[in-house]
């Protein structure tokens, strides 16, 4: 697998996991009021991380399945 093909897996990963950090942001902005809007703004620009990243993975041709970037042949075994 070539490095662009590495990418074409990893950031799908990067994408779903600064969503679950988003999401986390939120929670934790309601918690403490005096913060609330600067963890937002963090939670927004994480939004706009994973656009920019969505962005660079249809340049690369979008995500790979997990066929395509699995495609050693299996021996049996004897």
């Amino acid at each position: 697998m070539d490095e662009k093909d590495k990418l074409r897996v990893l950031i799908p990963h990067w994408i779903e996991h600064n969503q679950e950090h988003a999401r986390e942001f939120d929670q934790w902005a309601q918690t403490a009021p005096e913060v609330s809007n600067d963890i937002q703004e963090a939670a927004k620009a994480m939004e706009q991380v994973n656009q920019s990243l969505e962005i660079a993975l249809k340049k690369l041709g979008g995500p790979l399945s997990r066929d395509q970037y699995h495609q050693h042949e299996h021996q049996e075994m004897e």
